[in-house]
């Protein structure tokens, strides 16, 4: 059974019709049992049906798919009232949106009414309004290559905006006029830098000026809403063009002032890039580095977050430390700088507390490792950076690597050369002395027993001092942590007994 295509008036060339008749993916999606039985059942009760936006462009560009988004003429009751006859397990995902969510031979899926909504200026939630076509539908959609739906069960691919053609360009271009639905919902704007990155697509030319033109409508969106199109770009492949997108529209000003910033702060010499080139290298490096290191099964990697976040943000703390010093440029202490920017912009976008406190502590210590190969280091210091870094070891590995983007050859092969030996002198101590747990060889229990006093400042105090000796001289031993606690007791209750 071939694929067969509605064109809705546009004229697509014979190779790709050819293209979108020979839809392996889509057939295949199309016959399996949970499509086809849903596509049985609703044509059975004189509705129609349809396999909708990402799920049709992911098979069309030959990538997996993962999520089925389906589209009835159906109203919410009556696709209920459908699914009641197949399963028991149902609900509502948003109801008053249209949607209703099932369980059908093991397969999650969504079913929305189509929708013909309409935007008030002031809000990017819609007033939600059902429609009565599939045309309607998709022209209310976001992009084009989204704007695509497979009728079944009768294998008609429906492209009401030649969305096949900007497919095969790679071109994102809005269905309707840029300006009518970046109005409509600027959210759309940050999804164009996100499918820019994550499909590898140039975004359209009159499409990316009404970005340009409507940054400003993106202030009406929540924080929430744009924190999760920022992590969903970050987690691509490639997020670097999506970011130069955001930044070159004008709608990283919007929620991420500090990167934008970085544009016009120059590195320590002025020679070669500015430091948000430098930024962006160090997320790509990141990103080749985080895939690198990946020993486990590679269809279960999962990007990091915490460190591509890191990655773009570690400098941020530079515009506002720049000096001009001795012939140069100076960026004093702008780990510390960076770091409290870092918290105040992420919590500003609504992040959770774990997430923000793990991408500060990073760019926090970001800096840490330089100066490691012009003096060594002693155990007590490895044991120290180690510490510090805590659960986020692996990712200051990385970002410390990917933090050397100096063209000078000679300079670079020695900062790795000694990052290695950093590694390996924390691999040896930490098989030496259990280094990913540094704690006191006596906790404060032990303490106040061996002290006889009781829960309060001192023993934490106490704690502390053993801290410092475990970390001065590693593991000694309980029977001499006991008498170095009872000497420093000793030393701290002296003149205080009349």
């Amino acid at each position: 059974m071939c694929v067969s295509v509605e064109m809705s008036g546009h004229r697509y060339p014979e190779w790709v019709l050819s293209l979108a008749e020979s839809m392996i993916e889509l057939r295949r999606i199309a016959e399996s049992k949970p499509v086809a039985t849903l596509a049985a059942a609703f044509a059975d009760a004189g509705h129609e049906f349809a396999l909708v936006g990402g799920p049709v462009r992911d098979a069309m560009l030959g990538r997996s798919v993962t999520d089925l988004d389906f589209t009835t003429s159906a109203r919410p009751d009556e696709t209920r009232a459908v699914l009641e006859a197949l399963t028991k397990n149902i609900w509502d995902v948003g109801r008053d949106f249209g949607t209703i969510a099932a369980q059908i031979d093991g397969e999650q899926v969504e079913i929305t009414t189509y929708r013909a909504d309409t935007y008030r200026d002031d809000s990017r939630k819609p007033e939600v309004q059902f429609g009565d076509t599939i045309d309607g539908d998709l022209v209310r959609r976001d992009f084009t290559i989204n704007a695509l739906a497979l009728m079944l069960p009768e294998l008609r691919l429906v492209d009401v905006s030649g969305g096949v053609e900007d497919l095969i360009a790679g071109r994102i271009v809005t269905p309707d006029s840029p300006e009518v639905s970046f109005t409509d919902d600027p959210l759309r704007m940050l999804r164009a830098a996100r499918f820019a990155s994550q499909l590898g697509f140039e975004v359209e030319e009159a499409t990316e000026a009404a970005m340009v033109r409507f940054a400003d409508r993106l202030d009406i969106i929540s924080a929430e809403r744009i924190r999760d199109e920022l992590t969903k770009l970050l987690l691509t492949a490639d997020p670097i063009p999506g970011i130069r997108l955001l930044v070159d529209t004008g709608l990283a000003e919007r929620f991420l002032p500090e990167v934008v910033a970085l544009v016009t702060t120059q590195d320590d010499h002025g020679r070669h890039k500015d430091v948000y080139e430098h930024s962006l290298t160090v997320l790509r490096q990141a990103i080749e580095l985080e895939t690198s290191r990946y020993t486990g099964d590679p269809a279960e990697f999962t990007p990091d977050l915490v460190l591509r976040l890191a990655a773009l943000l570690h400098d941020i703390g530079k515009p506002a430390t720049r000096r001009f010093e001795g012939g140069g440029v100076t960026f004093h202490h702008h780990d510390m700088v960076g770091a409290k920017l870092t918290k105040k912009r992420l919590r500003e976008l609504r992040f959770d507390n774990t997430t923000v406190k793990r991408v500060a502590r990073l760019v926090e210590l970001h800096l840490r490792f330089f100066g490691y190969s012009d003096q060594h280091w002693t155990d007590s210091a490895v044991r120290r950076y180690v510490r510090d870094a805590g659960g986020e070891l692996e990712q200051l590995h990385v970002l410390t690597r990917a933090d050397v983007t100096t063209r000078n050859r000679r300079k670079a092969e020695r900062l790795e050369h000694a990052y290695d030996d950093i590694e390996r002198r924390i691999a040896e101590l930490a098989e030496q002395e259990e280094l990913a747990a540094v704690r006191p060889e006596l906790d404060g229990a032990a303490i106040m027993r061996l002290l006889d006093i009781p829960p309060g400042p001192l023993v934490g105090r106490a704690y502390a001092y053993l801290l410092e000796v475990r970390l001065d001289e590693g593991l000694i031993g309980e029977e001499a942590a006991t008498e170095r606690l009872l000497a420093w007791y000793r030393e701290q209750t002296a003149g205080t007994e009349s």
